[in-house]
């Protein structure tokens, strides 16, 4: 099990750079976990795309669906104070911190390529080059 934020979940479905870096994490360890941020998150990431008409709308809800699909049964709560602490701790913003605080309440991996949560966080985070590659 691991935590995967919300560019990773990105990433996996939208073609680019580094798809085919998700598709193998993906393989390495499919049980992807993520706080229920990662569908707002995921939401402006589709809309964007249709903005810059690098997808359709029809396009975007049938990636959202593949999406939910992926994570469902794999969201999770996360703890308030918990995340508040690590912002206040950290520069990251309480958005990024609730993908760090989920992966240390779980006692797992954050494979993100966000590079100021792998600077802040380097005991929990791991850059997806590093977890592929590992």
């Amino acid at each position: 099990m691991i935590v995967v934020d919300t560019n990773v979940i990105s990433y996996f479905y939208l073609s680019g750079q580094r798809s085919e870096q998700a598709q193998r994490a993906l393989a390495i360890d499919p049980q992807w976990i993520a706080p229920w941020l990662w569908r707002s998150e995921f939401r402006n990431v589709l809309i964007l795309n249709v903005r810059l008409r690098h997808l359709t709308l029809e396009a975007a809800y049938e990636i959202m669906d593949k999406s939910l699909h992926l994570m469902s049964g794999r969201e999770r709560d996360v703890n308030s104070a918990h995340v508040l602490r690590l912002a206040a701790q950290s520069t990251c913003s309480a958005y990024d911190c609730e993908f760090v605080a989920l992966a240390q309440d779980l006692n797992v991996r954050l494979v993100t390529v966000d590079k100021q949560i792998l600077a802040e966080f380097p005991n929990v985070a791991i850059s997806l080059d590093a977890y592929v590659a590992a």
